[in-house]
C-alpha cells in the first residue's frame, strides 16, 4: 500500500474545509444536512490518516506538520460559521472562542518549539478533547434536523440535539483550557532554559 495514503487523507481532509464554509451557504432545509455530513466525514479521515500512519510505519514530518493544520482549519471554519449564522450566540459564543484562541495560540507555541528541535506530543486529555469538541461541532451542524421533544404537556420545548451540542461544546471549552495550560507550562519550562 502506498505510504502516501495518510498524508492524501490528511490533504482531502484539508480540501473539505472550503466546501464545508460553502455549505453554509445552500438553503437552510439543506446547509445543516450537508455541512454535518462534510463534518462527519473529515472527522473519520482525521482517525484514519492517523490510523495509517501508523500501521503503515508511514509516519512523516509532511503529515506531522499538515495533521494538525487540518484539524485546526476545520475545527475554526465550523465555529465561525455557527456563530456568523446565529446558531451559536449569546453565552455559547464564548467557549467557541476560547477553543478558536487556543487552537491559534497552540500553534504558535509548537512552531516556537519546533524551532528549537522540540517536540511537543499530544496528551491522553488532548485526545479526549478533540473527541469531545468534534462530537460537539457535528451535533450543533446537524442540530436543526436533529430529535426534539417536548415537555411539560408541550408547553415548554427542548431541542435535544442542541441541548446535547451546547454541553459538549462547554465541556470540551473546559478541556481546551486545561490542555492548553499544561502545554504553555511545557513551552515555558523550554523557553526558560533556553533563557539561561
Amino acid at each position: 500500500m502506498n505510504k502516501n495514503l495518510p498524508n492524501y487523507i490528511t490533504f482531502f481532509r484539508i480540501l473539505i474545509v472550503p466546501m464545508l464554509i460553502a455549505s453554509f451557504y445552500l438553503p437552510e432545509i439543506w446547509y445543516h444536512w450537508v455541512a454535518a455530513s462534510l463534518f462527519l466525514i473529515a472527522s473519520i479521515t482525521d482517525f484514519l490518516d492517523g490510523y495509517l500512519a501508523r500501521t503503515l510505519e508511514a509516519q512523516s514530518s509532511l503529515g506531522r506538520f499538515l495533521d494538525p493544520i487540518a484539524d485546526k482549519l476545520l475545527v475554526v471554519g465550523a465555529l465561525m460559521m455557527l456563530v456568523w449564522l446565529g446558531d451559536l450566540d449569546g453565552l455559547h459564543v464564548l467557549p467557541a472562542m476560547a477553543i478558536i484562541c487556543r487552537e491559534v495560540f497552540i500553534s504558535g507555541l509548537r512552531e516556537h518549539l519546533a524551532q528549537a528541535n522540540i517536540s511537543m506530543p499530544v496528551s491522553w486529555m488532548a485526545k479526549v478533547k478533540t473527541a469531545v469538541q468534534m462530537t460537539a461541532i457535528g451535533l450543533l451542524l446537524w442540530a436543526d434536523q436533529g430529535i426534539s421533544f417536548d415537555v411539560v404537556e408541550n408547553t415548554i420545548g427542548m431541542h435535544f440535539t442542541w441541548w446535547v451540542g451546547y454541553v459538549l461544546l462547554w465541556i470540551s471549552a473546559i478541556l481546551t483550557i486545561i490542555t492548553g495550560y499544561d502545554y504553555l507550562k511545557v513551552g515555558l519550562k523550554h523557553m526558560s532554559s533556553e533563557g539561561r
